[in-house]
């Protein structure tokens, strides 16, 4: 059994910068955020929408996603440590692709529910 998500780190958080992306494109789907509960977790930030796995460490969350990137499905890894001043600093990886340092304040769930990411599928139905 997984150690449950410690009580620090547990909940939702914003993301506010990442080290390689454009910060002002982070909320064009809505509020970049993260959720790191232990249970049915979500990842949204820039065109990513994605579902999360997390688990504690010793010296943090780590962490799986799987979603899509506007539609091309990808999926990665990251993890996040908590800094002095009550935010969290991670990196998040894209499998057989680039990564990027973020910077997360604790925030509240969002209003409206993710979505869940769109299929390659999805894409070409639009079109038509």
């Amino acid at each position: 059994m997984n150690e449950p998500i410690p009580s620090e780190y547990k909940g939702w958080w914003r993301i506010i910068d990442t080290s390689q992306w454009v910060s002002d494109g982070l909320d064009i789907l809505g509020q970049a955020v993260i959720s790191l509960t232990g249970d049915a977790d979500r990842l949204r930030m820039h065109c990513l929408l994605a579902n999360v796995n997390c688990k504690a460490t010793k010296t943090g969350v780590s962490f799986t996603w799987m979603g899509a990137w506007e539609f091309d499905q990808m999926s990665g890894s990251g993890r996040v440590t908590l800094g002095r001043d009550g935010r969290l600093k991670g990196v998040i990886r894209i499998k057989d692709g680039e990564s990027s340092t973020f910077i997360a304040e604790r925030s509240a769930a969002p209003d409206e529910p993710i979505p869940p990411a769109p299929s390659y599928r999805e894409k070409w139905r639009k079109r038509w």
